[in-house]
Order: C-alpha cells, then structure tokens, then sequence
C-alpha cells in the first residue's frame, strides 16, 4: 500500500503561473487552509514537486 500524504495550501495563487495553478486545482486544492490527502504515487508526488512553494506536506503512515 502507498503512503498517503496531507497537503494544505498555505500561499494564494494570484500573480501565479498557469500550470502551477492547474496543478494545484487537480490536487483538489482551491482556497488557503484547505487540505486534502491523496495517496503518493508518482504522478501526485510530481504535481506537489511543481507547488511546492505554495503548500505544505505531511507524510501519514
């Protein structure tokens, strides 16, 4: 079983690039505080490679 991870939005994606604010939406993520949790498989750690500026990541066991 993959590891799930927590990811919360903490920065604003106004003045932002494109293709950071559509990873961000198809990480589930649309306003600052929200939190989702997905499993980390290569294609979500790929997408939170591309943000990283703007959220934050917690590893779940």
């Amino acid at each position: 079983m993959a590891k799930k991870i927590i990811l919360k939005q903490v920065k604003s994606i106004i003045n932002r690039p494109l293709n950071q604010r559509r990873n961000l939406e198809a990480l589930g993520l649309h306003k600052i505080g929200q939190e989702v949790s997905h499993e980390a498989t290569p294609n979500i750690l790929g997408m939170v490679n591309k943000v990283k500026h703007l959220i934050s990541v917690v590893e779940v066991n």
